[in-house]
């Protein structure tokens, strides 16, 4: 037989949610790990005491209770699980597993009996139901009556408000009434906080960040009272999960975390997390309200009656000492800067990600702690905004993501060697380790990276060096000229039939210019890219509106730099952008509502000024030089550059028409571009009379109008 027996996927009730985890059985201990809080519960072998199986609604449980009074019940197990875990525990642990049934008759009358943290529930010697007392947050009394209401619990599907039970009207042997007798054994268990005596010992003023404001803290023998000017919140020490004593990056403050589980609750809002900020140099004398005797007693030398020090040190001394809990603090990991921390965003929201020994843990808004063993995967980004810093993405098994945004690259190579350290998984750890070095992704160079915005810089300039060669060249060939398509991209078209005699051309120029052809063969030219003409500014005309982010903007820019003191100018940028879209999110709210619709208000007044004001412009005639252009262009106007252009290019049509017998080149453009009709009268009087004129020549005649013309 093996020295230990694991099971995965056992199941722990904790106030009517089910969470799972691993059960192992060992020779000296029997541990369960649960695997959303990481809780562990340790029972030493020789307190065990009985052992039941029985079944449950997860199939098969087991029922363990030990001599302190404790009762630790585990469900999921299969029904062949049972000899062997029997023949272990008879073996190991000297203890029989026995089998025992539950009633299912389904009465609603029998005996409750209260045996350690658990009231049950009888027939026949047999029970029904078992209610954790543990679990009881309040007990109430009638006249016949006891009422129980439990705790709740927020992962519950279903909850469990309260329970009634009737008590029938008698006298016990010691003359009690039996109400108020099942009302005590209750109490005497459950878990109702009670403000009964005076405090160990009491904090004045101390800051808190979560929940914020400033409270007494007042510390009882089983509960810690926050006292403030608002709210009072009374906290078990049973609720403790874990105690985090973190530095700050300045060196002069101090993160006091107290993780919660259930959360303490103000309306709708869930605190899991208790975070008290100290400074280093505040120092107290402390004396605990309790004598030597039960200070020794009690703490067993870990507190004494007078103690001097640091504020933070005093408080994580005694929260220690009364909640039995070790306190987390950071590990060897050290920053770029030798902090032992990272600065970042999460939600908008600026703080500290402090790289812990078995976790990460993010301070203050909102506080999120994660463990490795519930981290899936880990992965490096580039930044949104700005290449000098990287986003920090975290996947869990659950499937929920985590991103911390805006950490500095030089802190880069410290977290990826903290990560591959402790052997956890990252999503591109080929494409890093391909890299020259861990910090040349987020270096400035562009040499290793796709600049869209290059490529087209490199684009518009061959471009413009193709213009300027077109201009110095006497002609250019019949694929990439393309008459008349300076303001519309469309294929040129050619007559694919020659004539033979220039009388023929002459006769077919004459007609091709009155009217079009029925049907022309089509070919298709190659586009060439149009250089843009650079528009110029009218400084005359009213400035455009500002959008409603920018109005914003405006104005809470000084509020973003004295709340990030050292900020830059692109991450004030960056904040800006996150803390609108997070308005835009919570519009629901109506303080949030009323400050969107502020400012897309002003947005729309100003956009209404600027109408008024350009209609004022434009009626009092003012305009910019680029509207007069795109007039000319309208109407025809060509500048010389195009005209000496286009004169080029036909030159060389000619000369290929005469060569060519199955090509013929059009003379004339009939389109909307075409010159005044002045220009048209001469070019029609040089077609006629084949003479020269001192005027410029649009469109030159063909080789045979002026062989004729010569003659």
């Amino acid at each position: 037989m093996a020295d230990t027996m694991e099971f995965n996927e056992i199941y722990q009730e904790v106030k009517g949610s089910w969470n799972d985890g691993r059960l192992r059985f060992s020779k000296q201990t029997v541990v369960y790990k649960n695997s959303k809080t990481g809780k562990v519960d340790s029972i030493a072998v020789p307190e065990l005491t009985q052992a039941q199986w029985r079944r449950v609604c997860l199939g098969n449980g087991i029922k363990l209770i030990t001599s302190t009074g404790h009762v630790y019940k585990y469900d999921g197990f299969r029904d062949s699980d049972f000899e062997k875990i029997q023949e272990y525990f008879k073996v190991n642990y000297k203890v029989e597993l026995t089998d025992k049934d539950l009633c299912v008759k389904g009465w609603n009358w029998g005996t409750a009996k209260f045996g350690g943290p658990l009231l049950s529930f009888e027939m026949s010697d047999t029970p029904a139901f078992e209610i954790p007392l543990a679990s009881v947050s309040q007990c109430t009394t009638g006249k016949n009556e006891v009422t129980l209401e439990f705790h709740q619990n927020d992962d519950a599907e279903v909850s469990l408000m309260e329970v009634r039970f009737y008590v029938p009207p008698s006298t016990g042997d010691d003359g009690m009434d039996p109400v108020e007798a099942f009302a005590q054994n209750v109490l005497s268990k459950a878990d109702v906080i009670q403000a009964t005596g005076d405090a160990v010992c009491i904090f004045k003023e101390l800051q808190c960040l979560t929940p914020r404001g400033r409270y007494d803290i007042r510390i009882y023998p089983t509960f810690l009272h926050l006292h403030g000017k608002t709210f009072d919140y009374k906290i078990p020490y049973t609720t403790v999960l874990r105690l985090f004593l973190l530095p700050h990056k300045d060196q002069r403050q101090m993160f006091f975390v107290i993780s919660l589980d259930p959360p303490i609750k103000q309306g709708q809002t869930r605190y899991h997390f208790l975070i008290l900020l100290f400074s280093k140099e505040e120092d107290i004398h402390l004396t605990l309200n309790m004598s030597e005797e039960e200070v020794v007693k009690r703490f067993e030398g870990k507190l004494s009656k007078s103690m001097s020090g640091s504020l933070y040190e005093m408080v994580s001394r005694v929260m220690k000492a009364l909640v039995n809990r070790k306190i987390t603090v950071p590990g060897n990991f050290k920053g770029h800067s030798g902090a032992q921390c990272i600065t970042c965003s999460y939600k908008a929201s600026s703080g500290l990600l402090y790289p812990l020994e078995r976790g990460f843990i993010y301070v203050h808004k909102p506080p999120v702690h994660l463990r490795f063993e519930e981290i899936s995967s880990v992965n490096f980004a580039r930044g949104t905004t700005t290449t000098r810093s990287f986003d920090f993405e975290i996947e869990t098994k659950q499937g929920s993501q985590y991103t911390f945004s805006s950490i500095e690259r030089e802190e880069y190579g410290k977290l990826f060697d903290f990560v591959t350290a402790k052997k956890l998984s990252i999503k591109n750890r080929g494409f890093k380790e391909g890299m020259k070095g861990k910090d040349d992704m987020y270096s400035d160079s562009d040499e290793d990276q796709h600049d869209a915005y290059l490529e087209r810089m490199k684009e518009e300039g061959k471009i413009r060096e193709e213009a300027n060669d077109s201009d110095n060249s006497e002609g250019e060939s019949d694929e990439s000229f393309n008459p008349g398509e300076e303001e519309d991209d469309i294929a040129e078209e050619y007559d694919s039939k020659a004539s033979v005699s220039d009388s023929d051309k002459d006769s077919e120029e004459e007609a091709e210019h009155k009217k079009k052809p029925a049907k022309r063969a089509k070919v298709v030219k190659e586009r060439k890219p149009r250089k843009k003409e650079k528009r110029s500014k009218d400084k005359g005309a009213p400035k455009r509106p500002m959008s409603a982010y920018m109005l914003w903007l405006n104005a809470s820019r000084e509020r973003i730099k004295a709340e990030n003191p050292g900020i830059s100018i692109t991450e004030i940028s960056k904040k800006a952008g996150e803390m609108w879209k997070q308005i835009g999110k919570d519009r629901s709210e109506r303080g949030n509502l009323a400050a969107l619709t502020e400012w897309e208000g002003k947005a729309e007044e100003a956009k209404k000024d600027y109408e008024r004001a350009m209609r004022e412009y434009r009626e009092s005639g003012g305009g910019s030089p680029s509207t007069y252009r795109k007039e000319r262009k309208r109407k025809g106007g060509k500048s010389d550059d195009k005209t000496k252009r286009r004169s080029g290019v036909r030159e060389k049509e000619r000369e290929r028409a005469t060569g060519n017998d199955s090509f013929k080149s059009r003379e004339f453009i009939s389109s909307e571009d075409s010159s005044s009709e002045s220009d048209h009268g001469k070019k029609s009087r040089k077609r006629k009379g084949g003479s020269d004129d001192d005027e410029e020549e649009v469109a030159p005649t063909p080789p045979s109008s002026e062989e004729s013309g010569s003659d």
